[in-house]
C-alpha cells in the first residue's frame, strides 16, 4: 500500500511544524541542556520522531520502523566505518609514538597555537573535507589537535567551525553534484553560484576561528598570518568554481592555502607566541591551558616515518574519492537491498515536487568503495611500516571498537531519526514553513539548508531533501532559482558544525565521551550567527546593487 505524505496534518501550519519540530528539540534539549549521555539523546528523539510519524502524520508504524532501521544502517555504513577507522589509526600512532614527532613537526613550523589551528584545523581540514566528506576531516583534524596538546573543547569545537566553508565542495564535489543531478539545475551554473556565495566566508571563517579560540585582541596580532589563509584560499576556490567544475574545488583551494600559510610564516612570525591550548572564557574545557613545549628537533628519516602514515591515508583518501575508482569497486562487490515495506511506498506530493514522487529506499553496503575502507587500508599499511606486527594490529583494531561502540550506536541511531523525519515528512513541513516568508524568503531560504544539514548530518541530503523546493519557490517569487539553489547548500555548510553526527564524530575524536552537549552549547552560537551572515549576503544578492551582478541566472 503507497503512502502519501501530508505536510500539514492539522490544516493549521503553526501546529504541524511545531510538532514537526517535536523529535529534534527533544534530542538537542536533552543533549545541549539535560546533560543526558548522546546515545540516549538519540533514542529518546528517535522515539519521539515515531511517535509524532504516527500518531500526527498517519504513517503506518512498520513503515516507519523500517524508515529509522534504513537510517540505522546508513550511520553504520559509511559514517561509523570512518569514524572507527581513523580512531584506528590515530590509535596506532599515539602508541607508536609517532604521533609525538608529528607534534613537534608542526611546532617547528610554528609554537603558536594560533597558527598551528589554521594549519590544521581550515587547511588540512579542507583538504580532507574535499577528498572524503561525511566526517573524515573532523575526525583528523580534531585527533591532531588533541594530540598536540589542545583542551578537548577546543580540539572539537575549533574542528567543527573550520569545517564549514569547504563543505559544500567536499567529497570531490558530491552535494553540488547531486543537487544538479536529482532537482535539474545546471551543474556549472549552481556550482558558479556557489562560488560566489562561500568564497566571502572562506576569508571570513579564519577570522572567526581563531577569535573564537584566543579572543579579538590575540586575533589582531596575527591578521596578516589569518588574512594569507582565507585569501589562498577563496581565490582558488572562486575561480576553480566558476571556470572548472566542481570536484577539484576544496583540494585544489586547501593545497594552495596549505602552502600559502607555510610559505609566509618562514618569513613572518607573530611578535607574541600564543601559548594557550585552551579556549578564552572557557575555563572548564577539558582540560587546563597547557604551554607550549621547546621545540624538539628530529631528524629527516624521524620525521619521514612520523608523516608517512598520514601521507599514506591522504592517498588512499583521495584515490577512494575518485568516481572511477569508486565505480570499479562497488563492480567488485557491492550487493543491494529494497528496504521492503519501506522501498517505493511512500509518495512526496506537490508543492514539494511537480507531480506524487515515490521515495526509492535501496541500501547499498558498499564496503569495499566507501571512504572508511581506504582508510583503513590506509592504517593497516602505515601500521606495517610502524613495525606492528599482524596480531598487534588485531589486537589495537578491537580496542578501538570497544573504545567507540557507545559513539557508533549514537551514530545509528542519529541517522535513524534522520531518515524517518525525511520519509514521514515533518522535515518537509519545516522547510515548507520557511518557503511561506515571502520577500524574505532569500534569508529564510538560507536558513532552509542550514536546518536540512542540522537534522541530516549532510549538506548532499539537506540538497536533495530541499533542492527541489528551493527551485519551485524561487521561481514563484521572481527569483533565480540557480541563486536559492547555492543558498540552500552555502547555507547548509554552516548547519554541519551543529549536527549530532559531526559532533559524536568530534567527541570520539578527543576521546571526550559524553560530552556532546558541552560540544554543542559552545558551537550552537557560531553555527546560527554564521548561517544569519549567509542568509544576510544571499538576500543582498538577490534584491540588492552590486550584489545582484553576482548572480547566475
Amino acid at each position: 500500500m503507497v503512502w502519501q505524505q501530508i505536510y500539514d496534518p492539522f490544516g493549521n501550519m503553526v501546529i504541524s511544524t511545531a510538532l514537526a519540530a517535536v523529535p529534534v528539540v527533544v534530542m538537542l534539549v536533552a543533549l545541549g541542556l539535560l546533560h543526558i549521555k548522546a546515545h540516549f539523546a538519540a533514542a529518546a528523539g528517535l522515539v519521539a520522531a515515531l511517535v509524532v510519524a504516527v500518531m500526527a502524520y498517519g504513517m503506518p508504524f512498520e513503515m516507519a520502523s523500517r524508515a529509522a532501521l534504513y537510517g540505522g544502517l546508513t550511520g553504520l555504513v559509511p559514517i561509523g566505518w570512518i569514524v572507527l577507522n581513523i580512531i584506528f589509526l590515530q590509535q596506532l600512532a599515539e602508541q607508536n609514538g609517532s604521533f609525538k614527532v608529528l607534534q613537534d613537526s608542526l611546532s617547528g613550523i610554528t609554537e603558536d597555537r594560533r597558527l598551528q589551528l589554521l594549519l590544521i584545523a581550515f587547511c588540512f581540514g579542507a583538504f580532507f573535507e574535499g577528498a572524503a566528506g561525511f566526517g573524515t576531516p573532523v575526525a583528523v583534524t580534531a585527533g591532531i589537535l588533541i594530540g598536540l596538546g589542545f583542551s578537548p573543547l577546543a580540539a572539537s569545537g575549533l574542528s567543527l567551525i573550520a569545517n564549514t566553508a569547504p563543505v559544500a565542495f567536499g567529497a570531490l564535489g558530491t552535494p553540488v553534484i547531486t543537487l544538479a543531478k536529482v532537482h535539474g539545475y545546471d551543474l556549472m551554473q549552481v556550482t558558479a553560484m556557489i562560488g560566489r556565495q562561500l568564497p566571502l566566508f572562506s576569508l571570513l571563517v579564519p577570522f572567526w576561528l581563531i577569535w573564537a579560540f584566543a579572543g579579538r585582541k590575540a586575533m589582531l596580532e596575527i591578521w596578516p598570518a589569518i588574512l594569507v589563509t582565507g585569501l589562498s584560499f577563496a581565490i582558488p576556490q572562486y575561480l576553480v568554481s566558476n571556470f572548472i567544475g566542481p570536484e577539484l574545488v576544496d583540494i585544489i583551494a586547501a593545497l594552495v592555502s596549505m602552502m600559502c600559510l607555510v610559505g609566509f610564516l618562514r618569513v613572518w612570525q607573530p611578535k607574541k607566541v600564543w601559548t594557550s591550548t585552551s579556549l578564552k572564557g572557557h575555563e572548564r574545557d577539558g582540560g587546563d591551558a597547557k604551554p607550549a613545549l621547546p621545540v624538539v628537533r628530529h631528524s629527516a628519516g624521524a620525521l619521514l616515518s612520523a608523516w608517512m602514515p598520514w601521507l599514506i591515508l591522504t592517498v588512499f583518501v583521495f584515490v577512494w574519492g575518485l568516481p572511477s575508482v569508486k565505480a570499479w569497486l562497488n563492480g567488485l562487490w557491492a550487493p543491494s537491498f529494497k528496504i521492503e515495506g519501506l522501498h517505493n511506498l511512500v509518495e512526496k506530493m506537490p508543492p514539494v515536487v511537480a507531480k506524487p514522487t515515490r521515495e526509492g529506499a535501496v541500501y547499498v553496503l558498499g564496503l569495499l568503495s566507501t571512504t572508511g575502507t581506504g582508510i583503513l587500508l590506509a592504517a593497516l599499511v602505515g601500521g606495517l611500516f610502524m613495525k606492528y606486527r599482524p596480531m598487534q594490529l588485531v589486537a589495537t583494531f578491537g580496542r578501538t571498537v570497544w573504545m567507540v561502540r557507545y559513539s557508533l550506536l549514537t551514530i545509528v541511531l542519529m541517522l535513524g531519526l534522520g531518515t524517518l523525519t525525511r520519509y514521514s515528512g515533518t522535515d518537509t513541513t519545516l522547510g515548507l514553513a520557511f518557503a511561506g516568508t515571502g520577500a524574505l524568503y532569500p534569508f529564510f531560504g538560507t536558513l532552509m539548508g542550514w536546518v536540512g544539514v542540522a537534522m541530516t548530518g549532510s549538506d548532499t541530503a539537506s540538497n536533495v531533501l530541499f533542492g527541489g523546493m528551493q527551485r519551485v519557490a524561487a521561481d514563484q517569487l521572481g527569483l533565480s532559482p540557480n541563486l536559492m539553489g547555492a543558498a540552500n547548500s552555502s547555507g547548509g555548510v554552516m548547519g554541519k558544525m551543529i549536527d549530532a553526527q559531526s559532533i559524536v564524530v568530534a567527541s570520539t575524536a578527543t576521546r571526550w565521551f559524553n560530552h556532546e552537549g558541552d560540544i554543542l552549547r559552545y558551537v550552537f552560537f557560531h553555527s546560527i550567527a554564521l548561517a544569519c551572515l549567509v542568509g544576510g549576503f544571499v538576500t543582498l544578492q538577490a534584491y540588492v546593487w552590486p550584489f545582484t551582478q553576482m548572480v547566475v541566472r
